[in-house]
């Protein structure tokens, strides 16, 4: 792990290279878009990310049909190894209520359980359902 940019994307060194990264499936908040201002809980989103990523952290990359987007940026999912098994970060980010599902096909590999952790979340109000109206 290098850095967070924002709460779906983050800077990765894959093989001695520096990558930036889309999370695959979900979108959150906007904090660093050159024309849009910063939308209702982006900067929660991007600081609930770099405190579970910081610098250092070793990660399981894994890749859906298509590679990258139009930005050039490397699509992938993400994995964060634990003690009993790993935590899946895309996942975590909409079932948290920090990201929305953000379905791009032919990237859709986990598009159910995005949509059903964002519906569980909405129904709690949790993240950006219960703070952003």
């Amino acid at each position: 792990m290098v850095e967070v940019i924002d709460g779906d994307t983050v800077r990765l060194e894959l093989h001695g290279v520096r990558e930036d990264v889309r999370l695959i499936g979900i979108d959150t908040p906007e904090t660093k878009h050159p024309t849009k201002p910063i939308e209702c809980f982006g900067p929660e989103a991007s600081a609930f990310l770099t405190r579970l990523l910081p610098v250092g952290t070793q990660l399981r990359v894994e890749r859906d049909t298509e590679g990258r987007d139009s930005y050039r940026r490397l699509l992938l999912y993400l994995f964060l190894p634990t003690n009993d098994g790993e935590r899946f970060i895309n996942l975590e980010l909409v079932a948290r209520g920090f990201a929305t599902p953000l379905s791009i096909e032919p990237n859709t590999r986990h598009q159910r359980h995005f949509v059903a952790a964002a519906f569980d979340a909405q129904q709690h109000s949790r993240g950006l359902w219960g703070a952003c109206k």
